[in-house]
């Protein structure tokens, strides 16, 4: 048999979570033609993958690339870690819709996150239809924390009627333009402002259309047991897929936990729960400065955050309650040298350096130092904090049923994105998991560890015809040397490409030609029209 492409003499593992086998994979028209123990190449080309494996794409299931890849859509952090699809929109976090009147305040929400992007007025139709071109493929999701603050803005109550309505049409649209579902970050506000049964009324329009539902659990730390409850209920009340994104135990009186999670999860889905989770395979966690603080900080906007940081009295409340419960979501840390500056726009100088080293040459107290830089960049800057065990990080990973997701941006080591010291999952997270977890550990065997990054992904995402390597299915490839892949990114140099991807193609089209990005971008939106009917 004869194919556009033959990649041959590589052990094949096809995503399912079977055993590799020596076989050729022939790709034709952008999907798999056959896969065999010998093809004739004919005139297709031929691609030598002797002593290398030869697995379905990538599908990172958790990342924020929605706000890098209009400014770098070659995507190259993750092309060179295998990744061919990219799920973008998480946390409650869209960058559309951009209502009239309301732009600057999606843009001032968003600006830790996405500081060099550019926001216009938008419907949800009209940012797909101008999305650019891209090396991966797209999978997008709509918002909560973006829906509210186009209906509500950052006001701590429940929605009128008129507000649900009015959010529930921009779900709608959101959908018909191709959403795959809609994203929540329940931890932070606007969406920790929302209660129950505005999220089942949103739930009724996913399920209504087929669609999915991705949370960021409402607590990660101390109340993480019953954020995960109230996952479990979504799904329970309203028959939706849940997704629960970058699952975790924050907080050091959380760790130990992962195995009673696991158990809890399997638990729900016995009785009938379609509920599942992801993870990313490091012990720090990534958010704005200003989120690591209670909720109630940011209600009114950033002018008002700003006001209440100027006021003693507040400060002094929020050096209780910090005290008192730790961290906003992250719980209780061992110190402030845990808290890492990553992305400064307005004061790069400071990226690398802890919170506590900043406190220490400023001769204040470091919570002081951390609300005083807050007020200095106007809560723009992002963190790391490391607050995970890893304990915890390996009891997830040996699990057959966590997913693998970054949570980290496509971005390069040059340009606008090249700035700043980000967590270094963005360039890392796949090759760590097989070059750590699989080849140097052996805490997992190499073909369960692609089913959670691509077979599994694909079901949870229901992508019919990717994440495995079969007749029929869209020609996303990733061929790597399980001897020398790997994470080449550290926190304080997280600007370098993982290294032992050799090729991958994306839709049939080579992206990564030996070790090289040929500048491709034949990266599709996979539209949610297609995924849930």
């Amino acid at each position: 048999m004869t194919g556009d492409i033959v990649i041959r003499g590589g052990t094949v593992i096809d995503g399912t979570g079977s055993p590799g086998i020596r076989a050729d994979v022939a790709i034709r028209d952008g999907r798999i033609a056959a896969v065999d123990g010998e093809i004739t190449a004919g005139g297709a080309r031929v691609v030598d993958a002797g002593n290398q494996v030869v697995a379905p794409g990538f599908i990172d299931i958790k990342t924020h690339s929605d706000w890098t890849l209009p400014l770098m859509p070659l995507a190259e952090s993750k092309i060179r870690q295998g990744v061919t699809t990219e799920v973008i929109g998480h946390c409650g976090y869209s960058c559309a819709p951009a209502l009239p009147g309301r732009v600057e305040m999606l843009s001032q929400y968003l600006s830790p996150s996405a500081p060099w992007l550019e926001f216009t007025e938008t419907s949800f139709a009209g940012y797909v239809e101008g999305y650019p071109s891209t090396s991966v493929n797209v999978v997008m999701l709509v918002g909560h924390n973006t829906l509210r603050l186009m209906t509500m803005g950052m006001e701590d109550r429940p929605p009128e009627p008129a507000e649900l309505s009015q959010m529930i049409g921009l779900l709608e649209e959101a959908l018909d333009a191709g959403a795959a579902g809609l994203s929540s970050g329940l931890f932070t506000a606007p969406g920790s402002y929302a209660g129950t049964e505005e999220m089942v009324a949103l739930g009724r329009v996913l399920r209504a259309r087929g669609a999915r539902y991705f949370t960021h659990l409402r607590d990660e730390s101390d109340s993480v047991f019953d954020s995960v409850e109230e996952a479990i209920e979504f799904a329970q009340q309203t028959g939706v897929h849940v997704q629960i994104v970058h699952i975790k135990l924050s907080g050091m009186d959380n760790w130990g936990g992962a195995e009673r999670l696991l158990d809890r999860l399997e638990r729900a889905r016995r009785e009938g729960a379609a509920i599942d989770c992801d993870q990313y395979p490091y012990t720090a966690a990534s958010n704005p400065l200003r989120n690591l603080f209670p909720s109630w900080l940011q209600e009114g906007g950033i002018d008002a955050m700003l006001s209440r940081l100027g006021n003693p009295d507040m400060r002094a409340r929020l050096r209780e309650e910090t005290a008192r419960a730790g961290l906003n979501n992250f719980g209780r840390i061992p110190s402030w040298d845990a808290v890492r500056i990553s992305i400064s726009p307005d004061q790069p100088q400071f990226a690398g350096m802890t919170v506590a080293g900043i406190a220490a040459a400023r001769g204040v107290d470091p919570l002081d130092a951390a609300l005083d830089y807050i007020v200095a960049d106007r809560g723009q800057t992002r963190v790391l904090v490391t607050s995970i065990s890893e304990d915890d990080v390996r009891t997830l990973i040996r699990s057959p049923s966590v997913m693998v997701g970054s949570d980290g941006n496509s971005v390069a080591p040059y340009g606008i994105t090249g700035q700043g010291k980000p967590h270094p999952r963005f360039y890392g997270t796949f090759p760590r998991i097989l070059g750590r977890y699989v080849r140097e550990e052996g805490l997992l065997p190499i073909e369960t560890a692609i089913h959670k990054m691509t077979g599994a992904s694909a079901a949870a995402l229901g992508l019919a015809d990717r994440g495995v390597l079969c007749p029929g299915a869209a020609a996303d490839v990733a061929v790597f040397d399980p001897e020398a892949i790997g994470e080449v990114a550290t926190y304080q140099e997280p600007h370098c490409p993982a290294v032992g991807v050799n090729h991958v193609f994306v839709n049939g089209l080579d992206v990564l030609d030996r070790g090289e990005h040929t500048g491709a971008m034949p990266g599709r939106m996979l539209n949610g029209n297609a995924l849930h009917g």
